[in-house]
């Protein structure tokens, strides 16, 4: 690990300040008769959704700058990364701008001496050790070691990419790559989770479903919206429609939520700690980004075991299973980010072709922790 300090880069538009809510509720106080504009109605950046070139216009003007929201937890993150890291922030603002944008900066985030507010567009060109961002493009683009996708309603169609629902999440992502991903040695004696990451088509569910059959090891129930298949068991998964999933999110049920491959996936606490508190250990197929966050709340008990599977196998996989043609080219396409996920993950197993050999790799890797 590096002994320098991190360098961190922090987009602000939709990252620290609102934009596009606070743009939105603009709208709504000025068209009273219309249906209220919501945030989740956003599924792109950009020119989309209702009035948009009304709200992108705002987004120009001095005023709406000097006025946005800033986010809850955005200060606290900002004095806490401070503490471990030289803070930059990344902001696109147009000429007419920027002033109105360095002033806010420097008044809410005094930590950051005034030299760190990089104003431009062009994120690919800038070297940070880790970049926080909401917008795609700028993630897949970056030069940074750790770019790092902030869930908004906009991205949520994105998989594979490392990402992060809360600011805690990062912080506690950020501090892992500062202490090389060990915040306290692992202590599974007695219970834990297990989050197993990988490609899709590396067979996450398949080794899931060989360790539950060993006593001490249970699969939580994952709440989806995607379809039930036709082999799939009614327990599998917690089937709910979208707009029940998107309600259980702003009420807190979820310890983690992301999308996939268009539909979302969530665990909530209740169903983990039953298990742990048994002594046992809560087995999950899951994302980069939920495992972080599982990591984040159960700190030592908690490890991240990244299964890797030959790539030819994994898109064999995917290119035989029966999906849409949408679907198959959305997760061919993440399969590189997805595999890079490897470095942040306590462990590494091979899939060969034997779910029950790796599902017993796993378990020596239990009995060791």
């Amino acid at each position: 690990m590096r002994k320098y300090r991190l360098r961190i880069g922090l987009d602000v538009d939709d990252t620290l300040y609102d934009c596009n809510g606070y743009a939105l509720s603009i709208l709504s106080q000025k068209y009273p008769d219309e249906p209220p504009f919501d945030i989740q109605d956003l599924k792109a950046w950009g020119n989309t959704g209702r009035h948009a070139e009304e709200r992108i216009a705002l987004y120009k003007d001095p005023e709406f700058v000097r006025s946005q929201p800033v986010f809850p937890g955005a200060q606290k993150l900002v004095r806490e990364l401070s503490k471990i890291a030289d803070v930059f922030f990344v902001t696109a603002v147009p000429a007419s701008c920027m002033s109105a944008r360095a002033e806010r900066l420097i008044s809410d985030f005094p930590e950051v001496p005034e030299t760190n507010i990089i104003v431009g567009s062009r994120k690919d060109v800038m070297s940070f050790d880790i970049l926080l961002d909401d917008a795609a493009h700028n993630i897949s683009n970056s030069r940074a070691t750790y770019p790092v996708l902030l869930r908004r309603p906009w991205n949520t169609h994105l998989s594979g990419i490392l990402s992060v629902n809360t600011y805690d999440d990062f912080l506690h992502f950020a501090k892992m790559v500062r202490t090389a991903f060990i915040e306290k040695t692992p202590d599974l004696s007695n219970g834990g989770v297990l989050c197993l990451v990988g490609p899709t088509g590396s067979k996450k569910n398949s080794i899931a479903k060989e360790l539950v059959k060993f006593e001490g090891y249970e699969k939580p129930i994952t709440t989806t919206t995607r379809p039930k298949r036709d082999a799939e068991e009614n327990d599998a998964y917690r089937f709910i429609s979208e707009d029940e999933f998107i309600k259980e999110i702003k009420s807190g049920h979820f310890i983690e939520s992301t999308v996939y491959s268009k539909y979302y996936f969530g665990t909530s606490e209740s169903e983990i700690n039953p298990i742990v508190e048994r002594g046992h250990y809560a087995v999950i197929p899951i994302d980069i980004c939920g495992a972080l966050t599982i990591k984040n709340k159960y700190k030592s008990k908690a490890l991240a075991i990244f299964i890797n599977r030959e790539k030819s196998d994994v898109l064999y996989d995917i290119i035989t299973r029966d999906l849409s043609d949408d679907d198959k080219v959305r997760r061919i396409l993440s399969l590189d980010l997805e595999y890079s996920n490897i470095e942040m993950c306590d462990y590494e197993v091979k899939m060969d072709q034997d779910p029950l050999k790796a599902a017993q790799t796993i378990m020596e890797i239990v009995t060791k922790n």
